[in-house]
């Protein structure tokens, strides 16, 4: 199992099979799904192929999501980071998508917007990436308010599936000037 990120607070790490509990705690709560189209899953079963699916993504784009795990007590929090999105979406394709979900627990907590400032360190001090994009329901305050902390900037909102989504972007640049590159990771 490769670890990637540790912050003061968490270990960020791959995925694995032996995160199918915590990934079906994070996954079968509604109010966690309260944004992501209300379709929480039911059984483990569906836990696996989702971790299967990520795994697949770092084999094909050597990134993918990664599990945050509490230093302090090894518990599960949820996962974070950068998947490599090569389908069309909001007229752009092959771009990182910056992404996280926690357990209701954590929430409310700092934990997304650490994992997520140790993600986009990594999406340009490791991957090179010029620029990183995220989306959020219009109607998802918690989240629009951990990207604009995050200096994204909101650029449009668009239909996702039939809801309307922000999509936000931060350049290397940006990202550069709000938190100094040897900072990072």
């Amino acid at each position: 199992m490769n670890s990637f990120i540790e912050t003061e607070r968490l270990l960020l790490r791959e995925i694995t099979l032996e995160d199918i509990d915590g990934m079906y705690a994070l996954d079968s709560d509604p109010e966690v799904h309260t944004y992501l189209g209300n379709n929480p899953v039911t059984d483990k079963n569906q836990i696996v192929d989702v971790i299967n699916f990520i795994r697949q993504q770092y084999v094909d784009h050597g990134i993918g999501r990664w599990a945050i795990i509490d230093k302090s007590t090894n518990d599960f929090i949820g996962w974070t980071g950068l998947k490599f999105v090569k389908e069309l979406t909001n007229n752009h394709i092959n771009y990182y998508d910056l992404g996280y979900r926690l357990r209701r627990a954590y929430w409310g907590k700092g934990i997304a917007t650490e994992s997520a400032i140790a993600s986009l360190a990594y999406a340009f001090q490791k991957l090179n990436a010029d620029a990183v994009y995220a989306m959020a329901d219009t109607a998802n305050v918690g989240s629009k308010n951990i990207l604009q902390k995050l200096g994204m900037k909101l650029i449009e909102t668009f239909d996702y599936n039939g809801s309307p989504s922000n999509w936000y972007k931060i350049e290397r640049e940006t990202f550069e000037k709000r938190l100094p590159m040897g900072k990072g990771i």
